[in-house]
């Protein structure tokens, strides 16, 4: 049902952050987390104009941002007579950070589209937002939450399919004070891949979404482990190989969040020492950093998110 002139009032939509590759699952594989961006409506104007404009965000963003990018790119898809709107952003999703900030703006426009035209499909949406952000692994866990891994197709919308994460597993992220845009990140990697570490990251995928659906958390710590882009980013992101290399009984695995410069351990318990352990090798670094523990984020969640923000601060 297209949202009304007059009836814009606290309308919105709430975006999850995402971790994706989860070691070797490069471009394939990520899942949302109980981190939010919060895009309300505060004004609409019903004059055709399919124009989208943030009148304030909170952090500031400058300039163009994918938010309306991805509004108006909707409305030259489409097609559809939409009106002017007018509204306002608040994200927990630290910029630059490898956790899906952009893919939830893009998101976060596609859905505001929506709200104000007509529902569309999820596969529509995933390639509208695989188009504005060149990949679509964290916009389809923007767009489903939960796990998901994404097929890119030539001639065809991007498939997702949806995997089970055990509640029981949450992430402890160390985000760094230095941003790494994706670009920059992606710049690096080599465009071949030897055939042993193709395999290496095949074999390490399969076990990877194997262990996740058994319950089978012993089998974790290997299974995240990569050869395709954690060690040529290693150069780019503080304490990358330390952290890669913690070894604690309650630590499940690690890995790179995205393109960094995030790091992600995943744990079922202990997850104050867990922070406090992370944490202390950044200080030895003296390198800034916040530390974040968070829960999956599913479909359901949106209505109790904020009841379930997620803790973090600066050290």
């Amino acid at each position: 049902m297209s949202l009304k002139q007059g009836s814009h009032a606290r309308t919105g939509v709430t975006v999850p952050a995402s971790v994706a590759n989860l070691g070797g699952g490069f471009d394939t594989l990520a899942v949302a987390v109980q981190l939010y961006l919060r895009v309300r409506i505060v004004d609409l104007q019903d004059d055709g104009g399919a124009t989208l404009s943030v009148v304030r965000s909170t952090p500031p963003v400058s300039g163009g941002n994918a938010i309306e990018r991805a509004y108006h790119l909707m409305a030259r898809w489409t097609g559809l007579r939409a009106p002017s709107v007018f509204v306002e952003a608040e994200s927990d999703i630290p910029m630059a950070a490898g956790l899906g900030s952009s893919a939830a703006a893009a998101v976060a426009g596609l859905r505001l589209f929506e709200r104000v035209t007509q529902p569309f499909s999820e596969g529509l949406l995933l390639a509208a937002a695989t188009s504005l952000e060149g990949h679509s692994d964290n916009a389809a866990a923007a767009i489903h939450g939960g796990l998901t891994s994404v097929v890119d197709r030539e001639r065809d919308e991007p498939i997702a399919l949806r995997w089970h994460w055990p509640r029981d597993l949450r992430f402890i992220i160390a985000t760094p004070s230095v941003g790494l845009s994706t670009s920059k990140a992606r710049a690096v990697l080599s465009d071949t891949l030897p055939r042993q570490d193709a395999v290496f990251n095949l074999q390490r995928v399969l076990s990877l979404v194997h262990a996740l659906q058994s319950g089978e958390y012993g089998l974790l710590q290997e299974a995240v482990r990569d050869r395709w882009h954690q060690r040529t980013r290693a150069a780019l992101v503080p304490q990358l190989a330390e952290v890669l290399a913690l070894s604690d009984p309650e630590i499940l695995g690690s890995f790179l969040s995205g393109a960094g410069p995030s790091v992600a351990l995943v744990a079922r318990r202990d997850f104050g020492r867990i922070e406090q352990l992370l944490a202390s090798k950044y200080e030895r670094a003296n390198c800034p950093v916040t530390i974040r523990t968070l829960s999956v984020h599913e479909p359901a969640d949106v209505a109790h998110e904020t009841l379930a923000s997620a803790h973090g601060g600066k050290l």
